[in-house]
């Protein structure tokens, strides 16, 4: 039986505190293999996160790309969590954004705070956008080998643009309604079948 085993602490220093136990430490650190904080590796968040993306679909729990700019802006993070952090948030946009294409202002706001939009034409190119390892022809979703719930995958995606909609709209509906290019009418019906609230308009 192997163990690979992996910490951010200081185990010598923590040893030397007595809060590790250095029998075990020597039992574990057979063969030490050291690398730099995720902070330090901007270049490899680009391939990690196109690994997570493929994880996901692997295990057939969705799927979600980035946009270049969503990218730059995990490249400018500092990662306290490293990797880990990483891929929770990469899981937590595949459920907020079902095979979506998530964009800077998709974000949770710790991820933006330090954003400068100056740096995106330099790390990437426009048509860089990262997803899941699978091959894609020109479509917006690569079809899973074992075939995939076309109208779920549909209701989801109308139900995100409509969630965007209003947020952008400020909850008028009219507003909401003009931005997806559909009737008012039509939009309230949505709204009701997905059981979102009205606010007005």
């Amino acid at each position: 039986m192997r163990i690979i085993a992996a910490t951010h602490r200081d185990l010598e220093q923590a040893i030397r505190e007595e809060r590790f136990r250095e029998d075990l430490y020597y039992r574990l650190n057979v063969f030490p293999i050291q690398m730099s904080p995720l902070r330090q590796r901007v270049e490899d968040i680009l391939v990690l996160v196109k690994d997570l993306i493929a994880r996901i679909e692997k295990e057939k729990r969705g799927s979600v790309r980035l946009t270049p700019g969503a990218i730059t802006a995990l490249t400018q993070y500092q990662w306290p969590g490293n990797v880990r952090e990483l891929a929770n948030l990469i899981e937590r946009l595949a459920i907020l954004y079902p095979f979506g294409v998530v964009d800077i202002k998709d974000l949770p706001e710790k991820f933006r705070e330090g954003f400068k939009v100056d740096n995106a034409a330099e790390n990437y190119s426009p048509a860089t956008v990262a997803e899941g390892d699978g091959e894609r022809g020109g479509g917006f979703v690569r079809l899973p080998q074992e075939g995939v719930d076309l109208k779920a995958h549909l209701g989801a995606m109308e139900l995100n643009l409509i969630q965007q909609a209003l947020d952008e709209s400020g909850g008028v509906v009219a507003h909401a309604a003009k931005r997806l290019n559909i009737r008012r009418t039509t939009l309230v019906e949505k709204m009701r079948k997905y059981g979102l609230q009205r606010f007005g308009g």
